[in-house]
């Protein structure tokens, strides 16, 4: 019986892994990180940036949700909250992707963002969109490195009076995050919250995809780097 680590991607985790590597989201070689770390790959978020892109990410964060929704029994939310700026067009096409998914499920849910400077004048206030108060809210965003500016959407959502009960990016590099530490991002993210912190891929996912269409070193690198900085928490 193969592990899971061996079996196929779901569908729209190999779709969007094919449309990062062919648009350079995803590039291989060799990275200077902001840690200071050595990376094999590096993942630039910023270049989901057409139409076409922009919507397979979207329909990858969907599909995300929804299975799972459809495994939590009970687990649902309200509201998309997208922190600026990156956050702002996941928020909006993701409830788009929804709602063409199960528009009688899904057609109702709200997108919000935050403004960095209040707005004095017409509507006011810092948050554009649907409100928060009295919401389930999912907060979206394309990756988490420290936490800094996750812990600050989480704080928005909670001054706004909404209920945080998840968080989605779109990868989790799955790595310590820093020397002398066995602790992720999203497993510090998960402990501080206690809401679920998804993702669409993470690094076990690229090596699968990888062996169907990768080159043997990227993927031998790649397994290197899970082995030096894996987190146990991942």
């Amino acid at each position: 019986m193969p592990s899971a680590a061996q079996q196929p991607l779901p569908s729209h985790k190999a779709a969007l892994l094919a449309t990062a590597i062919d648009n350079n989201v995803l590039t291989f070689g060799t990275f200077t990180l902001k840690s200071g770390r050595t990376s094999p790959y590096f993942f630039n978020a910023g270049l989901f940036n057409t139409a076409k892109t922009i919507r397979a990410l979207a329909t990858a964060y969907a599909h995300t949700l929804l299975d799972h929704a459809n495994t939590s029994p009970g687990w649902e939310f309200d509201v998309l909250f997208g922190p600026a700026y990156k956050g702002i067009p996941l928020a909006v096409a993701t409830a788009g992707q929804l709602g063409e998914v199960d528009e009688e499920r899904w057609g109702d849910i709200g997108y919000a963002f935050n403004r960095k400077e209040a707005k004095d004048h017409g509507e006011g206030g810092t948050i554009v969109g649907a409100a928060l108060s009295g919401k389930k809210v999912v907060i979206i965003d394309d990756v988490m490195t420290a936490g800094t500016a996750m812990t600050e959407a989480v704080d928005t959502v909670k001054a706004q009076g909404g209920q945080l009960v998840g968080i989605i990016i779109a990868l989790d590099r799955q790595e310590t995050m820093k020397e002398g530490s066995e602790m992720s991002s999203l497993g510090m993210m998960r402990e501080k919250t206690g809401v679920p912190v998804l993702s669409v891929l993470n690094l076990a996912d690229m090596i699968v995809g990888l062996k169907g269409r990768g080159t043997e070193s990227d993927v031998k690198r790649l397994e290197q780097y899970r082995a030096q900085y894996g987190a146990s928490n991942a």
